[in-house]
């Protein structure tokens, strides 16, 4: 295969120092505000997107340095394929978030719903649309037995 190279549009700045500090998902802890530092010469892409409620963000798990094909999510001991968990020790490192977007000036975005180590490297911003991002019927294998009746599992925090 071709070799793939990606260079960061701009760093993630979070109140997260340490991995263990961070939520399984930002939406657990929805005060928490951290903002994005975009590199200049992509600010004339940030256009309208002040317009939008939400965004996904797309990252690099700088920290991470293995690469692992099955492992252990926080939720339980059990062991899963890589693909059918959300670990930072995965083939290239890629990670993504659903941010909450709260105001955007100049090259910066703040945002909530956060759930990226400081220093984190972005890759890609994209627009969240509730008209084809959002599904109904889901099934979400493993996890579905942890949000049983609408619970939030106990353990919404790193180890």
């Amino acid at each position: 295969m071709k070799q793939i190279i990606m260079h960061p549009i701009g760093i993630i700045h979070s109140p997260y120092k340490e991995s263990k500090d961070i939520p399984i998902q930002g939406t657990f802890k929805k005060e928490v505000e951290a903002w994005i530092e975009l590199e200049d010469r992509y600010l004339s892409g940030l256009k309208d997107l002040d317009k939008f409620s939400h965004a996904i963000i797309i990252y690099y798990f700088h920290k991470s340095k293995k690469e692992h094909i099955e492992g252990k999510p926080f939720l339980e001991q059990n062991k899963h394929g890589i693909f059918a968990i959300r670990s930072p020790n995965r083939p290239n490192h890629i990670g993504f978030s659903v941010i909450k977007i709260k105001s955007i000036k100049n090259n910066r975005i703040y945002f909530t719903e956060v759930d990226v180590l400081d220093g984190t490297p972005l890759l890609d911003i994209k627009p969240y649309v509730k008209y084809f991002d959002s599904r109904h019927n889901v099934i979400s294998g493993w996890l579905d037995k942890h949000f049983k009746y609408g619970n939030i599992p106990y353990r919404t925090i790193i180890k």
